[in-house]
């Protein structure tokens, strides 16, 4: 059974940093692309980033490039995504997913197993 667990969301301050982890179990973690979203309230769930499945390329939102970093070590089975220059409007729950396809993708649709999710607030 494949489990995703997300955590190191919290609250923060408008300017700050966050790192969040993804540790994905019971699945070859190497062999796949990894992709992070996040659902504000009231608002669908939007793409954030992904990288490929040995971390090589990378895609973004376009209102996170140059602060957010997708990475991942998959001697430790587990994809971070790096979030600096916080901003208020980045609040939401942030989920991480796994891509069983040909990688980078954009829509929620091409992910098959989630996470339960990681709550980042970040106040003005």
């Amino acid at each position: 059974q494949v489990q995703l667990v997300e955590s190191g969301g919290g609250l923060v301050q408008a300017g700050g940093s966050l790192r969040l982890s993804c540790v994905v179990s019971g699945r070859t973690f190497g062999n796949y692309a990894m992709g992070w979203f996040r659902q504000a309230p009231g608002k669908e769930r939007e793409f954030v980033a992904a990288v490929g499945w040995y971390g090589g390329k990378t895609v973004y939102e376009d209102s996170v490039k140059g602060r957010f970093t997708i990475f991942r070590d998959n001697t430790k089975n587990t994809v971070y995504l790096q979030m600096n220059s916080l901003k208020p409007e980045d609040t939401a729950l942030y989920y991480c997913a796994v891509d069983p396809g040909l990688g980078l993708q954009k829509s929620e649709r091409d992910y098959d197993y989630w996470g339960q999710g990681t709550q980042v607030t970040v106040s003005s």
